[in-house]
This record gives structure tokens, sequence and C-alpha cells, in this order.
């Protein structure tokens, strides 16, 4: 499955898109299939560090 992620503070720049394994829920949890999300603009201000 690929992701996007951050693993330091910047411009966006710092976004990888990476292949990470599938979910693999636990005991009395669910997995949720996402085909579009949205991006609050302060996600936008922790990425910068701000």
């Amino acid at each position: 499955m690929k992701a996007i992620r951050v693993h330091e503070f910047g411009e966006p720049e710092v976004l990888r898109l990476e292949e990470v394994p599938k979910p693999q829920p636990g005991p009395d949890q669910v997995v949720i299939r996402m085909h579009a999300i949205g991006v609050n603009p302060v996600e936008t201000y922790i990425r910068a560090g701000s």
C-alpha cells in the first residue's frame, strides 16, 4: 500500500510517497478503506514546524 509520510519538518518537499505494509486490525478493531481525504490547514503548519 502507498502512503505519503513526513519524517521531518519543512516545505512540501519533505512529503515522501512510500510503500508501507497494509494495516492489520487488532481485536475489536476494523480497517476502513479511504478513497480521498482532506488536509486541515493546521496540519500544514505542523509539517512546516510552526
